[in-house]
C-alpha cells in the first residue's frame, strides 16, 4: 500500500518593487545679473558711509563717565507717582525710617534681598530699632522697595559702582545706605535725528 503525499504548494506573493528615494525638489535657478549685483554694491556702502560723520556713542570708562538727569528713581507716596531716575544704589534716610518692615516685606517674594537689622540710633518714629539691610549680591534693582516706603525714607540712587571682591561686601548696613554716594558724570547725551552721541 502505497501513500501519496502532495506536495505543499506555498503561495508566494508578488514582490513590491522598493521605493525610490525621493530626489530633492528641484528649484529654478537664480542666477544674478550684473545690474543686481551692483545694485546691492552701492546699497552696502551707502548704508556703511552714513555712520562714517557719526560719532559713536562708547565711552572710555572709568576715565569717561555718563551724566544722568536727577538724583536716581525716587517716589511719591502722596501722589502715588515714581519720579524717573537711574535704579542704582539704595539712600537711606534715618531720620524717616519707621522700622516698618514694608520694603523687605515687599521683596520676600522678589529677591529677598532686605533683611531688618538692629541699629544703635534710638528714634522716636522708630519705636523698634530696625532698619533695612541690603544684599546686592541678590538685588535686581527693581524699585519696588523704593514704591512700598511711605515715609520717603528709601530712594535710589546714580551709584551703580558696587563690585566687590567678596559677597560680604555686597552687604550694605543701613549705616552704610546712609552715606549718600559720590558719583560724578562728565558726558552728556545729545539726542537727534541721526541718533545718540555724547559730549564730553
Amino acid at each position: 500500500m502505497t501513500s501519496s503525499s502532495s506536495p505543499s504548494s506555498s503561495s508566494s506573493s508578488p514582490s513590491s518593487p522598493s521605493p525610490s528615494p525621493s530626489s530633492p525638489p528641484s528649484f529654478p535657478s537664480k542666477s544674478k545679473t550684473p545690474a543686481t549685483t551692483a545694485a546691492g554694491f552701492i546699497k552696502a556702502i551707502e548704508s556703511g558711509s552714513k555712520h562714517l560723520l557719526i560719532k559713536r556713542f562708547t565711552l572710555r570708562y572709568p576715565e569717561q563717565k555718563l551724566k544722568f538727569v536727577g538724583d536716581g528713581y525716587q517716589f511719591d507716596p502722596k501722589r502715588a507717582v515714581g519720579i524717573a531716575g537711574l535704579r542704582g544704589r539704595h539712600i537711606l534716610y534715618h531720620d524717616k525710617c519707621t522700622g516698618c518692615q514694608l520694603c523687605a516685606i515687599t521683596c520676600e517674594g522678589i529677591a529677598e534681598a532686605i533683611g531688618m537689622v538692629k541699629v544703635d540710633e534710638q528714634w522716636k518714629h522708630n519705636k523698634k530699632g530696625i532698619m533695612p539691610q541690603i544684599d546686592y549680591g541678590k538685588c535686581v534693582f527693581c524699585g519696588l522697595c523704593v514704591d512700598a516706603c511711605p515715609f520717603y525714607a528709601l530712594f535710589m540712587t546714580n551709584d551703580y559702582e558696587l563690585s566687590s571682591f567678596t559677597k560680604e561686601h555686597l552687604i550694605y548696613t543701613p549705616a552704610q545706605l546712609a552715606i549718600k554716594p559720590r558719583y560724578s558724570g562728565d558726558v552728556e547725551i545729545k539726542i537727534d535725528d541721526h541718533g545718540a552721541t555724547h559730549h564730553g
